[in-house]
This record gives structure tokens, sequence and C-alpha cells, in this order.
């Protein structure tokens, strides 16, 4: 090989190690910031693709997609001095590089400014509400509330209560960090908690079964009250109305008896005293009667001998 090929050798080693140098690509999943001596330069805005640099100059990839922060549960106090165990997690993303590297450096020095502002920002907020607000039956709306703040207020820096604003620290836009959401996944409470939490519980839920079952006892004597008052209407009125056709019916028995009276008086008073034989007497009965009474001469002589003798 002679000295010239050498020569060519070599060139295009150093021109492609000067191009593996000055080119690089960004995915579309990443930001990059490039650095001269550790010192940031400039950051890529122009999205993914094919970029350049110096070939002294160094790349600083971060993602930019969702990150979550999902550390082991931690105990808090709550107002009334109850310890709970809160598992929470927090979801974030990288808003801007250049702050985030000069800020934090890396993943692991946000998730430790991240720990340390949420779970302050967590502890306030958890510390102003009773543990009853926390297990009650309303607690997932309370606890999105609460949840909600905490975001809130971490983004901001402030944390915010009844009586006072104080600063929490620098807003999380000033790490480079956005915070997109917190969230708890699961509240436990301590040994020595659990059983005096059931029992308020079990009264609460009991206090509710009460409540329910006055209101069905209120509503059931309202409906035996309302059945027993139409009851009595009906009642009434199917009385008036029976007791009317009875008088009709006594009425027109009375036309009738009279009609018949006035047609042939003494058949009907034979046909009454027969009616009254069948009323009076049966195949037991012993009468004891005068010898001028009427009805011992109706039925010895028959009726002729009863109006003679009238």
């Amino acid at each position: 090989m002679t000295r010239q090929n050498w020569r060519t050798i070599v060139l295009v080693a150093v021109l492609s190690a000067l191009a593996w140098r000055t080119f690089f690509t960004v995915d579309e999943t990443q930001h990059v910031i490039v650095t001269q001596f550790g010192r940031p330069m400039r950051q890529i805005v122009g999205g993914p693709g094919l970029h350049a640099k110096l070939p002294f100059q160094s790349l600083v990839r971060f993602d930019n997609r969702l990150l979550l922060y999902d550390p082991t549960a931690s105990e808090f106090l709550t107002m009334d001095k109850k310890n709970v165990l809160i598992d929470t997690y927090v979801g974030w993303q990288i808003s801007d590089p250049l702050r985030f590297l000069q800020a934090v450096t890396n993943v692991a020095g946000a998730e430790l400014r991240l720990h340390d502002i949420v779970w302050a920002e967590l502890a306030a907020t958890l510390g102003e509400h009773p543990l009853d607000a926390l297990v009650a039956s309303d607690a997932p709306v309370k606890m999105e509330q609460i949840m909600r703040a905490v975001r809130d207020n971490c983004a901001d820096g402030i944390h915010r209560c009844a009586a006072e604003e104080r600063p929490l620290g620098m807003p999380m836009a000033a790490y480079g960090i956005e915070i997109v959401d917190v969230r708890i996944k699961r509240i436990n409470l301590p040994e020595q908690n659990k059983q005096s939490v059931f029992d308020r519980m079990r009264a609460e839920r009991e206090r509710d079964a009460k409540r329910y079952r006055a209101e069905g006892d209120q509503e059931a004597l309202k409906i035996r009250a309302d059945a027993d008052k139409q009851r009595e209407v009906l009642l009434s009125e199917a009385y008036r109305e029976a007791g009317r056709i009875k008088g009709e019916g006594e009425a027109t028995a009375t036309r009738i008896y009279a009609e018949a009276y006035n047609r042939d008086p003494e058949f009907y008073k034979l046909t009454r005293t027969l009616e009254a034989y069948e009323k009076v007497f049966d195949k037991n009965t012993t009468a004891l009667l005068s010898s001028d009474s009427e009805l011992l001469r109706i039925m010895t002589r028959g009726p002729k001998a009863a109006q003679e003798g009238r």
C-alpha cells in the first residue's frame, strides 16, 4: 500500500470522526441540549431529525414524555392527630429542558425536588382535614378536591390555607418541570388506628341505616293514614248508599202491603196470621193460649170462626 493510500484512509477516518461528532439525530420523544465543556449552549427546538454541532460539543438528552414518580407509601398526620399511610404518585414532564438542566441536572434530582415539594404540600393539606373526611362515604369527592389543590399549589409555589398564604418555594416552572397530576393510589392506616376507624365507619353506617328506617316508617305511617282515610270515606259512602236503598225498599214494601190490605183486608189479615204462625210455631213449640184467643180460634175452627167471634 502506497503512502498516498494511507493518507486517503487517514483523511477518510478523520472526516468520519468529525462527521460522527458533528451530526446527530433527535428522536421525537426527546429534548436535546448542546453543551460546551459542561455549559449549556443551546437547546434543539427544531423537533426530531438531523442536526449539527461543533465536534467538541456534547449532548444532553431528556425524555419529553409523561414521567411518573412513584415512591413508597409515606405516613401523614391529619387534623385530628391521626396517622395515615398515603401511597401517592406524581405525573410530571419536563417543560423547559434548559432550566431543568440548570436547576436539577437530571431525573433523579427532579424526583428529589418533587418529593420535597409535593410531600410538604400534601402533609400541609392533609393536616387541614380530619380523618373522617378521608374515609367517609363521600371521601372520593373530597380527595379529588384535595389532590387538585395540592397539584395547583405545588405548581404555583404557594400553599393556601384558610388563615394565611405562605410561600412554599419556587414554582415548579422555575425548575423546568410541569406537574400534570397528583393522585393517591391507596390510603391505609397504622394498626393502632384501624380498629377506631372501623368503629367510626360502622357507627356512621348504622346512623345512616337508622335514618333510612325512620324515613321509611314515617312514609309508611303516611301511606297507612291515607289508606285509612280513603277506607272511611268509602265505607261512609257505602253505608249512606245502603241506607238509601234500604229506605227505598222499606217504603216500597210498605206501599205494597198497604195496596194488598186495601184490596182484600180479610185475606191480607189471614196471610199475615199464617206468616206469624210460621215464625212463632215449630214442632218443638208449646203454646198456652186462652179459649178466646184469636190465634186459637183460627187454628181450631178456621178463619171464618175467627171472623164470627170478632
